[in-house]
């Protein structure tokens, strides 16, 4: 509890007064006399505000999306005889921020308010969402009344699953639009499902000759693709995976590619798991099919962050061949930057293609692309202006061959690592942050399509 501006204000008339004592002693008395009173009316309010006028309850989600807003709602309950003004704010956990805090109530006498505010999480993990903060006037309102009220609660925030709720309303207006696609890219035939409209994408041997005969219009095979086979995820989360890509980190790109193209397997009928690992292993989950496949993998991975230390591939494909005993598509991600990773890495992918089919999924550097090309000195250019000075010009020219030199050089090892890969028995898959999930689904539906596994 603290004076009010009210308060602050009325001290300041005996304050005041006081001044005209030094003058006309005959003021003193009317002086103490006004002080005595404000200073039995302030105790008296202080007193009479001692018991606590509201109570309040949240409610809220146990799970939090990442990078959206997640609604909590607070009902405050009053115990004053008179209308309250409070000022209500929350302790959020790290990371996370409330465009509606704090906020201001009306609460009428004994009434009851519902008050709710958005919390925007930026981060992935297990939380906690702290205790009340609220504010509130004496009766007299000579005093601000500040409580906490305890209201500690454990929540996790996970990756946003914003693309996944896309794809099931998207899946509700045409089921099979995805199974339908990878048939059209099929390089091989499964078990026949049925028989369709031909359309200009369709591949003409998928063509039924006497089915288009007897319908006087082309009509097209259809192949149920085979489901029940096994989809293991790799998530490098060592140092090269910390960079920052468009606002996430390399590790945030795969992890979001990868509960996409989790979903969509789990939804062909597939089985999927999941591998994390930076210097050891960090986390496993076995292959499995079902509802609950997509949430076990969620939550095995929420609160994964990438470390600052060196990947360990001999480890973590150990740790597949002594779990995996199915030939499964092993999906990794990871980052490549020196020779030691990349044979480390090549020497293992020869290893498991007897077994399993890998895919190796790089996240492609469009700045080191753009560098490459020259495109990024001429934006640095447009935006600083001509260099002063002859001299100085020559040596921003340099400063960019050299740059334009380095890059091309590192562009040139990445495709000789890829041609290695390729050549030791994985696909290999490079794209943007902001294509990634699609090029990974994609490459998952012609997998299948193509009886690769």
């Amino acid at each position: 509890m603290f004076p009010s501006r009210l308060l602050l204000a009325l001290l300041a008339l005996p304050a005041l007064l006081a001044i005209g004592v030094v003058f006309d002693r005959a003021l003193l008395k009317p002086v103490l006399v006004l002080d005595g009173a404000l200073l039995l009316i302030a105790l008296a309010d202080a007193l009479w505000s001692r018991r606590r006028a509201v109570q309040i309850s949240r409610r809220a989600p146990d799970v939090f999306s990442l990078g959206e807003p997640n609604r909590v709602t607070l009902e405050l309950r009053s115990q004053a005889p008179t209308p309250l003004r409070l000022e209500v704010n929350e302790d959020l956990f790290p990371g996370a921020t409330s465009p509606d805090l704090p906020t201001s109530v009306e609460l009428p006498a004994h009434g009851v308010v519902e008050v709710t505010y958005r919390v925007v999480p930026k981060r992935r993990g297990a939380f906690e969402l702290g205790d009340h903060f609220v504010r509130y006037p004496s009766k007299l309102r000579l005093w601000t009344r500040q409580l906490r009220l305890p209201a500690r609660r454990p929540v996790r925030v996970y990756p946003d699953l914003a693309m996944i709720r896309t794809f099931e309303l998207l899946a509700r207006t045409n089921r099979e639009y995805a199974l339908v696609r990878a048939t059209k890219l099929r390089g091989g035939e499964t078990e026949f499902a049925r028989l369709r409209d031909y359309t200009t994408d369709d591949d003409y041997r998928s063509i039924d000759w006497k089915a288009s005969a007897r319908r006087q219009k082309l009509t097209a095979r259809e192949y149920q693709l085979e489901s029940d086979q096994n989809v293991f995820f790799m998530l490098d989360s060592g140092r090269l995976m910390t960079a920052v890509v468009d606002e996430l980190s390399q590790f945030d790109h795969a992890l979001n590619a990868t509960l996409m193209m989790a979903h969509v397997a789990n939804r062909g009928g597939d089985k999927v798991g999941l591998l994390t690992f930076d210097e050891r292993v960090r986390g496993f989950v076995p292959p499995e099919r079902g509802a609950d496949a997509s949430r076990r993998l969620v939550q095995s991975c929420y609160a994964v962050y990438p470390r600052l230390v060196e990947s360990n591939f001999d480890e973590a494909f150990a740790h597949v061949a002594l779990k995996l005993r199915r030939r499964s598509l092993l999906v990794l991600f990871t980052q490549l930057m020196d020779d030691n990773s990349a044979r480390s890495l090549a020497r293992q992918v020869r290893t498991q293609a007897k077994r399993h089919l890998p895919l190796v999924v790089l996240l492609k550097d469009t700045d080191l692309e753009a560098m490459a090309e020259g495109q990024l000195d001429t934006a640095r250019e447009q935006r600083r202006g001509a260099a002063p000075g002859r001299s100085r010009r020559a040596a921003a020219r340099t400063e960019q061959l050299y740059q334009r030199g380095a890059a091309a050089e590192l562009l040139r090892w990445k495709s000789a690592v890829v041609r290695e890969l390729t050549g030791a028995g994985a696909l290999v898959l490079e794209a943007p942050a902001r294509q990634l999930t699609g090029a990974l689904v994609n490459r998952y539906l012609e997998v299948k399509a193509r009886q690769l596994l």
